[in-house]
């Protein structure tokens, strides 16, 4: 479940890019996966969603959203599920070892 204490206030102007993404005009099923979906069909799905985000005009708007808030699933900014908990793994800090 995506982190609702990170998502932004309730102003229009902070969720305004949101008009102008591509995926408005596309269904859901392009960029979320349908329960138990693997393998080539999961992998052609992401790459289709992904090839619309790399057209999309607010790519980078979306991709900070998902990031900050910690979207847990399907594609955003043109990252995966997978791409994103990667992200989230290398941003952790390495703690110092007692």
């Amino acid at each position: 479940m995506a982190e609702i204490s990170r998502l932004p206030g309730p102003r229009a102007d902070l969720w305004e890019w949101q008009v102008e993404g591509l995926c408005r005009d596309v269904g859901p099923e392009t960029f979320f996966h349908p329960e138990g979906e693997r393998g080539g069909a999961r992998r052609r799905r992401d790459e289709a969603a992904r090839a619309l985000c790399l057209e999309c005009p607010v790519i980078r708007e979306c991709r900070a959203h998902a990031l900050a808030v910690r979207e847990p699933y399907g594609v955003w900014g043109g990252m995966t599920e997978d791409e994103r908990e990667a992200h989230y793994q290398r941003e952790r800090p390495v703690r110092a070892a007692s």
